[in-house]
Formats: structure tokens, sequence, C-alpha cells
């Protein structure tokens, strides 16, 4: 007897016809469209949807990675004969970063343009120019520079001890901590504190709602790729995919922010000039500011802030602790380190973190391996000439910074948990150019110093304060679905105090 499932059939069907309809709207012979030029090799592909497949894969940073390794470094793919140039090597990404950082700075515009996720508001898929350099200004000088920090530092460490009072709280009620969850909520709290002045509530459920929106919007990454990917196709066949979940998200979030902005406004004794926020209002309000910018631009902005700053962060701090957890020895050469340098009366500060070199090792380790977003995606504006061959315009670069970062060509014993690798000036020279966890160029993540503080801090205080169980022998390290580099089995630990607890 043979089943049939009719579900898959009828969207298998579907998918045929959407792949003719592009195929006969768009397939063009590819030496009309290079004018005879070299273009680099391209693997086998299906018909009509060329390598989408690759795309669709649960884990396409490995799917990506195991193609690369079979055909080469630089490839060149089509999604429905639109090209895609797929990096996966450290010295091919050194050299498009450093010779065409400008040329791969802009980005076409989002395909869903009132969304405050891929809008025409946000900062980070914005194009290279006035907007995304005012943007970038007021973030480093109000949020992400290093004077900035500073003058937020006090802000972190008070999320800090919060973080530490509440596993210590579970350490004692002998209750298990899932790491991720505790590590987000102190990111949140540290970044709406430091950009809006205050942090959302607990009591009235507006803090969950924040964390379930930023865990709503991480499930999202990779269909919000495919939009931007089939962004063409889609707009000619007049198709909106993925809108519907899209949309929810950006307007919950709209709503969210939108109760700030009126706090803002309304309180402008208690808030005038003193946060990120207040600043983007007066800019919003002035007709003769540098850029006149809209109240999406303003909710977009902290849309990316807390997606940009928080998953990603908490994601690496779980990998980083599974590691330890997984090698006594690191544990052992880690705790003696942090002992000999904070002591066991305080708890670590930032302030502590330049004298701890195998701490700042573990955490690139930790990066280097479990990169939060293994593809960094870009646009080439113009055409150009990348080892040898010829890339068109409007090109979609792909750097596969999980492959990048794992290059056996680059890092030995690439896909081993080594942090001694980049113990040593000399060694951290070598290892800079290739460690592209917060991408690279003018286009690299704003955030990467703020994301390494927190890392360093909450990696830091779980070593030092307290032993931890797990079940079993080993923590499990199988990846999850989606673009962003999520655990499978989120990391759940029983915390055991190990000095005597502090009072703060």
């Amino acid at each position: 007897m043979m089943t049939v499932d009719y579900q898959n059939c009828f969207s298998f069907i579907l998918l045929c016809f959407f792949s003719l309809l592009c195929h006969s709207l768009f397939f063009k012979k590819l030496k009309d469209q290079q004018g005879g030029y070299d273009l680099p090799p391209s693997p086998p592909s299906l018909p009509i949807i060329g390598h989408l497949h690759h795309l669709l894969s649960s884990l396409a940073h490995k799917s990506l990675q195991k193609l690369s390794s079979k055909y080469g470094p630089l490839l060149y793919l089509s999604i429905f004969n639109f090209p895609v140039v797929l990096v996966s090597s450290a010295s091919v990404a050194y050299e498009i970063f450093k010779a065409h950082d400008l040329n791969i700075s802009s980005r076409d515009n989002p395909p869903i343009d009132e969304s405050l996720l891929i809008g025409s508001s946000v900062f980070v898929g914005a194009p290279y120019g006035d907007y995304w350099k005012f943007m970038k200004k007021l973030l480093v000088t109000k949020i992400l520079g290093t004077q900035a920090l500073e003058r937020s530092r006090g802000v972190r460490e008070d999320e800090l001890e919060r973080f530490y009072t509440s596993l210590l709280d579970k350490a004692t009620k002998k209750q298990s901590v899932e790491i991720g969850k505790e590590a987000t909520k102190l990111i949140i709290n540290s970044i709406c504190r430091m950009s809006m002045g205050r942090s959302f509530s607990e009591e009235n459920g507006e803090a969950e709602r924040v964390r379930g929106l930023v865990t709503e919007l991480d499930g999202l990454t990779k269909k919000v790729l495919l939009v931007n990917i089939l962004r063409w196709p889609l707009e000619k066949l007049g198709i909106s995919l993925f809108k519907k979940e899209i949309m929810y998200v950006s307007d919950s979030f709209g709503e969210v922010l939108e109760r700030v902005l009126v706090e803002h406004e309304e309180k402008p004794d208690k808030h005038q000039g003193n946060d990120l926020m207040d600043v983007l209002l007066e800019a919003y309000g002035n007709e003769n500011s540098e850029h006149k910018i809209t109240r999406n631009h303003i909710k977009s902005l902290f849309v990316e802030l807390f997606l940009g700053g928080t998953d990603t962060s908490a994601q690496t701090i779980q990998w980083t602790m599974a590691e330890i957890i997984n090698d006594p020895n690191i544990l052992t050469k880690l705790r003696e380190e942090i002992d000999s340098v904070v002591g066991k009366t305080r708890l670590i500060q930032e302030t502590d973190l330049p004298k701890l070199p195998y701490l700042e090792s573990v955490v690139k380790e930790g990066l280097r391996l479990h990169p939060p977003l293994p593809l960094v995606v870009r646009t080439l504006q113009r055409s150009g000439e990348i080892k040898g061959f010829y890339v068109p315009e409007k090109t979609t670069l792909v750097v596969n910074a999980y492959a990048v970062m794992r290059d056996p060509s680059s890092w030995e014993d690439p896909d081993e948990f080594k942090p001694e690798r980049f113990l040593g000036k000399k060694g951290d020279e070598r290892k800079a150019l290739k460690h592209i966890a917060f991408g690279s160029g003018r286009r690299g993540c704003p955030g990467s110093n703020l994301a390494s503080i927190f890392i360093g801090t909450v990696i830091g205080t779980m070593v030092q304060c307290f032993d931890w169980r797990i079940i079993g022998d080993k923590v499990k390290m199988d990846e999850a679905g989606g673009i962003n580099l999520t655990m499978a089995y989120p990391l759940k630990l029983t915390p055991i105090p190990r000095i005597e607890p502090f009072i703060f």
C-alpha cells in the first residue's frame, strides 16, 4: 500500500509552478548578461530554482560549507537565475572586505517598506549614505563608543549584580538555570537603561512581552533572508512572502515602543538630553536637524538594538559556557586566572577584563567556533573582480563566516575549542584578520565592544562564583535550524556556590 501526503504534493506543485513563472520571466543566457567575462566556478544546480535548496537547508551555513569544501572557496550560485557569490575562505573574505569594502557597504531598498524589521526605516540595512552615517554617529556617541560605554558602566554593573543574585537564589533553591534566558534578561535590561533611561517592567508583563518578541524576531531571520534574496522575482509576481508574520512582530514592537516614545515626550524635564532616545526625539522634532527622521526610524533602530544586542550575545554566552563545561581543563585554567586577578571577595568587573587574557581568548574562541550570525550578506553595487573572476553588479554576496573561521588552511585544528590560539600579541595579530564573528569593514557590527563586555563579564561571573552540575557527562552541542546559530538544546545548568555570597 502506498500513502500520499497530499499537502506536501500540493506544496511541491506550487513550487514548480512558481519556478516556471520565474524562469519564463527572468531567464537569460549568462553570457548575454555578463558579456563573456569569466565568472567564479558554479557547482551543479537544480533546474529552474538553481541553488536555492542549499539556502533552504535547516543548517544553511553547513550546507554551504559542504558545497565549498567540494567545489572551492569562491563560488557563483544562482537563485532563479539571480546571482549570488559565496565566499568560504579567510583569504578571499579578507580581499573582499579590504578591496571592495565601499562597494559592498550599501544595500538595496527592502521589500516590505512599512515594516520596522526590514522596511525603509531600518539602520542595519540602510544604504551607505547620509542617514546611515547620521545614525551610526548617534549610536557611537550615545551608547556604543568608548566614552559612552564608560559613562554607562554603572548600569551594566547593576545588571550584572542582579544576574549574580538571580543565580545565587536558584542555587539556594537547588533549581536549574536556563543560561540563555538569564543572559537575555541581563542584556535587554542593560541596553534599555543605556539607551532609553529605563528598563521594561516585570510586574506588568512588559518585559516578558519584549523578550518574547525578540525570540519571535530571531525565528523570523531565515524568512527575512529569503525575502531579501528573492525580492525581485517576488515583486514581479506580486507575491509578499511571509508578510503577515513579519508585520505582526513589527506592529507588536511598534506598540511597545510608541508608549516609551510618548513617555519621553511627556516628561522632558526628566529625560531631556540624557539618553539616545532623547537625542533621536530631538532630531525628529527639529526641522533643522542634521538629518530628518521619522518615528519609524526611531522604532526600527531600537528593534535592531534589541535583536542585534541581545539574542546574538546570549547565544554566544550559551555556546561558550557549554564548551567550558565540556573541558574541565579550560574551566580550571580560567578559574585560576580570575581568582588570581579578581580574588574571592568581590564580583568580577568590566575593568578587570583587560587583565584577564585567558578569559578574552575564551570569548574569542567561542565566537570563532559559534558565530551568532554565520552568514554575512551584502550586495555588490558595481561589478568588480575577485580573485581574477568577474562579479556582476547587484550580485548578492554571502560570506560564510562559519566556514571562514573553520577554514583548515587558516586555523590549526579548526573544529576544536582551543583558546590558547589567541594568546600572545603575535597570535592576536595573525588571527584578527580571519576572525569575522562581527563582520568586517565599515558595515561590521558597531556593537562588537559592548558584546564582548557582556560575554566576558557574564562568563566570568558564572566561572568565578559557581560550580555547575549538568545532566549526563557532556553538554549536547547540536545546532538548531535557522540563520542564527542557536543551540538545539538550550543550556540548562544547576549552580552550586563556590565562594561566600557577595553583599551589595
